[in-house]
């Protein structure tokens, strides 16, 4: 039997806190799908074909040879009913701090009344990148900082690009 494991998020951009919630999740499952969320009350910088591509550049860079046991699909609505589409019997959500805590908590108990037979499991951030963060990130590429260090390269490439040229109706 196949464990399927879906690690939701925005990933606007996709960072290296979350490849290494990717790497970590690789252990849990035999297979992951990263779902790009669509409605996630947040304005991000990219629109959804283009953050959808970016992970998977990222993931086919750094994740050489697990990179086959992931998908990258986009969403849109209830979590748990993308997760039962795919077969998943885990949700994976990754926790930066104690103050990620307390709404992860109360998603993950919401989750399980909609879907019981779904399960989440939360992985903490590495002590190396636990600071980082996709608003951070964005934040720093805006003021025209150096971000190599916290995404891929083709994610650094793409936040230069926006930012020296941004799109009409962007938020930068």
């Amino acid at each position: 039997m196949t464990r399927i494991g879906v690690y939701p998020g925005t990933f606007d951009p996709i960072t290296v806190g979350h490849l290494d919630i990717i790497r970590r999740a690789m252990h849990v499952v035999d297979k992951l799908i990263i779902g790009v969320a669509l409605d996630t009350g947040k304005s991000p910088i990219f629109n959804l074909g283009k953050r959808s591509e970016m992970v998977r550049t990222s993931i086919d860079a750094e994740l050489n040879g697990d990179a086959g046991r992931i998908e990258v699909q986009p969403f849109s609505g209830l979590l748990v009913n993308f997760a039962q589409q795919n077969g998943a019997s885990l949700i994976i959500r990754g926790l930066r701090a104690v103050s990620d805590f307390e709404y992860e908590f109360q998603m993950a108990c919401m989750n399980n009344r909609l879907a019981p037979q779904i399960e989440t499991v939360f992985l903490t951030a590495s002590d190396s990148k636990h600071y980082v963060s996709s608003r951070f990130v964005k934040q720093i590429a805006r003021l025209g900082g150096d971000v190599s260090a916290f995404v891929s390269p083709n994610v650094a490439r793409d936040l230069q690009q926006h930012f020296a040229h941004p799109t009409p109706g962007s938020s930068s």
